[in-house]
């Protein structure tokens, strides 16, 4: 258990006064600028800052007196960039190591890919077509002549120093002037406009695993808007068209096969259709309607896994809506051999069969 009061050198009765002076001195003293290549001072001040954050915050204070515990709830910096927010905002400058911050990248990008269902089967290299900002090649992404800034000096930013017993510190403003880019154009490019940056199309390759659902996201680092600190991802979103046999559930695929009164009654052989071809499916004598016949990995890839679900056929028996009248005559033999009661033959076709009589 970190003892976050002894960190500090001061007792539990500690007032905010005491503990935001005990922190001061503390973090100039094992500050990392003031002591290079010492591991133990960068150790040391990443517990000043701990025990800091902790004891600073009246909420966080609280629950640590009473768990005597981290885990009470408490936050702490993570790293570096953390801890030097917290030292700027207790100093209100800062030191050349936190102000040296990395640049911005460039936006991330999405652009949408449509698949037929018969390419999530097996993986497989897919083109994808979007535009992003690269650097321009007419000015290599400089945007035109430039020349140093006179205010900054290329710095990019105006700095007033301070002396400290820490050492010489800088508070930074952004350069107006410049923009904070340490630079103004004399001639502007022609194509960027000075921007540095142009529209590209692309076409890229994308390897997608197989099994892959709709609305899954692929990143590919670095084929996003080009920035300062390098160019952003791009995410890919995968739409799946739909298929006009199956639908799909998971891994599992779907399909509605049609027989005839006969076929469920009597049985029969058939074909049903796959996504990679037809396979045989024995009907047994009395299928009754919705009955589900699984195929055993004739469905789709599961993720990641060497097994693929099932292809689901559902019965639907299908009553036909005109019949033949010998086929008429059958069907009502039929009923009166296994006793079901059916609509006598309407005045109608009496009077059709007189006539054609």
């Amino acid at each position: 258990m970190k003892d976050y009061y002894a960190i500090l050198g001061l007792d539990q009765s500690a007032s905010a006064d005491e503990i935001k002076r005990a922190y001061r001195k503390l973090a100039l003293q094992y500050h990392p600028d003031k002591n290079p290549g010492d591991k133990d001072a960068v150790e040391k001040f990443k517990q000043i800052n701990q025990a800091y954050a902790v004891l600073s915050d009246a909420e966080k204070r609280a629950r640590y007196d009473r768990y005597g515990t981290e885990d009470a709830g408490a936050a702490s910096p993570g790293g570096f960039g953390d801890i030097f927010d917290l030292f700027e905002q207790v100093f209100g400058f800062r030191s050349p190591r936190s102000a040296s911050r990395a640049a911005p990248r460039g936006e991330d990008l999405e652009a949408t890919l449509e698949l037929e269902l018969k390419d999530v089967v097996t993986a497989g290299e897919h083109l994808v077509n979007y535009s992003r900002l690269v650097l321009c090649e007419s000015c290599n992404g400089e945007g035109g002549k430039r020349q140093t800034c006179s205010a900054c000096g290329g710095r990019g930013n105006l700095e007033e120093y301070r002396q400290s017993i820490f050492g010489t510190m800088m508070a930074q403003t952004p350069c107006v002037r410049c923009r904070g880019r340490g630079f103004t154009l004399t001639e502007a490019c022609a194509r960027c406009k000075g921007s540095g940056q142009a529209r590209k199309s692309e076409n890229i390759s994308v390897k997608l695993p197989a099994g892959i659902d709709e609305n899954q996201m692929v990143r590919v680092a670095g084929m996003g808007n080009v920035g300062p600190g390098g160019p952003g991802d791009l995410f890919v979103r995968l739409r799946i068209k739909p298929h006009p046999e199956f639908t799909r559930e998971g891994a599992h695929l779907i399909y509605h096969l049609k027989i005839g009164l006969a076929q469920a009654a009597l049985g029969a052989q058939l074909e049903v259709p796959g996504l990679d071809g037809k396979y045989p499916l024995d009907i047994p004598p009395g299928t009754q309607h919705g009955k589900v016949f699984e195929l055993a990995g004739k469905g789709l890839p599961y993720p990641g896994r060497n097994t693929r679900g099932h292809l689901r056929v559902i019965v639907e028996v299908n009553v036909p809506a005109k019949l033949s009248p010998k086929a008429r005559a059958l069907l009502a033999e039929y009923a009166q051999e296994v006793g079901e009661e059916v609509s006598p033959e309407g005045l109608w076709e009496k009077l059709k069969k007189a006539f054609r009589g």
